[in-house]
């Protein structure tokens, strides 16, 4: 019997140690709590934040830099004999605000009692002396450096994007283990393309404290600091100075203006209208700011030049007269005779030769083009046989970056529509259908959209006589100052060089003497440019214009599109002609075509 109990006895014994055990394992190997316990009131750490990579524009002119802002964090388990009234009163909140804070800051997924956690974010350098008085009156509470976003001009917003805290649903599908709660990263444009070259590495500082908490330097002599590592700096293709004078212009529409280096694809100016000043979503007032922009009627966080799609209008004729060409169903001498009986059409011309019929943009000339290369008779079934002629259109078409995004180095890139059989083959559920069903693409309607970045990229093409460099913003990163080697790279059309060459005479006469002359026309530079006006029922049409200068070993191509302007050789043409002369001269010479366009009464 005696024995029964003394095993028994043994037993709890051993049990009791083992969970003794268990525990001080717990504490001492598992758990963080007690350590932190131990180690907060001896040592503070603090994060090093990195500057994030300054944005300059291609002569050195510096866009985007950092300015020094302040959070306060705190540790809640050294926060004594707090007086809420006071709080309130040095940082000029409301005690309602108080208890927010409080209550958000226990919610993060960090939190914890014994480690420094984000209170009150975004203090600048005004707020931060008003207030660094006073903060030895609230114990726990601790100054944390770091950086936020400054402008050097009110520019470039679409573009340059902005920078915020990280979203809770961001970080926790973000598997790098490089963001926290309360991190900035870019959420749009330049600053999310680029980030994880701009963002650089945070560093980390440990301080020894005494007993009230005032610093007594680093602790064991720095050994666990780490520095942090800015990130890098970006150059830009980017004019400033043209792309100020493109807002000045477009101040007041809607639209977008993009100009592109032909040569390489460099952005000269990238313009979204309506537009916002970048300064508004940076700093304390960033969510109030967002608040107002993002639900602007006007829409000015929409980025036109990539998301908006467009009708192509008379510019893809172009195009058209391009693949026609390749497919040998005309020459440069083919005339196709104006019936206006067939498709509708402007302006005093009849019987145009190619060259002519784009200078004029006949439309009953196109109607006639793309027939012949739809139904070339390869087969005795209609439908069948414009099935066959679209695919090879389509094979064309798509060569000049249509219907699909171009590579941009920008988020949120639409790529536009080019009509396929599998399209029509959609839309007529199954029905058959041939020329007479989709004749309307052939002046670049019905089915046809386009996003501005390529239309722009169009004309560059045509500049360099059949290829295109993906258009981008960023020319160098860091210190090689390289861009992405994508964006070095040559993307030829199917389009044979030798036909470039009609598109280009055509598109000079189109500014010598055709629907442009008047407004695009300038005195010492060879100007190669078409309009298009694009169909917008029942509101005014879209003016449309692109254009490439000079003709020989030209230096800027552009795009302009100002909705609900009317004509093309109007506002559109304007605007894109200033351009070119701004960029190519670095001054204007005609103020009354700049007082046309800055009045911006183009349907009088």
């Amino acid at each position: 019997m005696n024995e029964g109990r003394k095993e028994i006895i043994q037993v709890i014994i051993v049990l009791v140690g083992f969970i003794f055990l268990v525990k001080l394992f717990t504490i001492q190997v598992l758990s963080n709590k007690y350590a932190d316990l131990a180690n907060s009131n001896a040592v503070l750490p603090q994060v090093e934040y990195p500057f994030r990579g300054l944005i300059k524009d291609r002569n050195g002119k510096l866009i985007v830099y950092n300015t020094p802002e302040y959070d306060i964090d705190v540790i809640l388990s050294e926060v004594k004999n707090f007086d809420s009234t006071r709080f309130c009163d040095v940082f000029q909140i409301s005690r309602e605000e108080l208890r927010k804070k409080f209550k958000e800051m226990k919610a993060r997924k960090e939190y914890s009692r014994f480690k420094p956690t984000l209170f009150i974010d975004q203090l600048s350098n005004e707020d931060f002396a008003r207030v660094q008085d006073h903060l030895d009156e609230f114990t726990g509470f601790y100054i944390q450096a770091r950086t936020t976003r400054s402008y050097t001009v009110p520019s470039l917003a679409n573009a340059l994007g902005y920078v915020s805290e990280i979203s809770k649903n961001r970080l926790e599908k973000d598997k790098s283990g490089i963001y926290k709660q309360g991190d900035y990263i870019g959420q749009s444009g330049i600053e999310a393309f680029y980030e994880e070259q701009l963002r650089g590495k945070r560093g980390m500082r440990f301080k020894l404290r005494n007993v009230k908490g005032i610093e007594k330097g680093s602790f064991n002599n720095g050994a666990y600091d780490t520095l942090s590592v800015p990130g890098q700096d970006l150059i830009t293709g980017i004019d400033l100075d043209l792309q100020r004078y493109a807002e000045y212009l477009m101040n007041g529409k809607a639209g977008s203006i993009v100009a592109i280096e032909p040569s390489s694809g460099e952005i000269l100016s990238l313009v979204s209208g309506p537009t916002y000043d970048p300064n508004l979503l940076s700093g304390k007032n960033y969510s109030s700011n967002f608040v107002q922009i993002s639900t602007d009627s006007l829409k000015p966080l929409f980025n036109r030049p990539l998301m908006a799609q467009y009708r192509p209008g008379s510019i893809f004729k172009i195009a058209q007269a391009m693949t026609a060409l390749q497919e040998g169903v005309i020459t440069p001498e083919t005339r196709i005779r104006c019936d206006r009986s067939i498709i509708n059409c402007h302006g005093p011309h009849s019987n145009e030769d190619l060259r002519g019929a784009i200078a004029n943009s006949c439309n009953p000339y196109f109607h006639g083009v793309l027939r012949r290369m739809l139904n070339k008779g390869k087969v005795n079934d209609p439908f069948k046989d414009t099935r066959i002629g679209l695919e090879e259109w389509d094979k064309h078409i798509k060569s000049f970056g249509f219907g699909s995004r171009l590579g941009i180095d920008l988020p949120n890139e639409k790529g536009g529509l080019v009509p396929s059989p599998a399209l029509y083959d959609r839309l007529y559920g199954g029905r058959p259908w041939k020329f007479s069903n989709i004749y309307s693409i052939a002046i670049g309607e019905g089915e046809n959209l386009v996003v501005p970045i390529q239309m722009a990229n169009f004309a560059a093409t045509i500049a360099n006589r059949g290829f295109y460099y993906i258009p981008h913003l960023v020319k160098g990163i860091g210190k090689d100052g390289k861009p992405m080697a994508k964006y070095s790279e040559k993307h030829y059309t199917t389009i044979d060089p030798q036909y470039f060459e009609v598109a280009v005479d055509a598109m000079q006469a189109v500014v010598d003497g055709g629907t442009a002359t008047y407004r695009a026309k300038l005195k010492d530079i060879v100007v190669c440019g078409k309009t298009g006006t694009v169909q917008n029922k029942p509101l005014p049409d879209h003016a449309v214009f692109i254009a490439f200068a000079p003709r020989d070993n030209p230096k800027i191509a552009i795009s302009v599109y100002v909705e609900d302007a009317g004509a093309g050789g109007r506002a559109a043409a304007s605007i894109a002609s200033l351009m070119i002369e701004k960029y190519l001269l670095g001054q204007t010479n005609r103020p009354m075509i700049e007082e046309y366009v800055l009045k911006g009464k183009f349907l009088n």
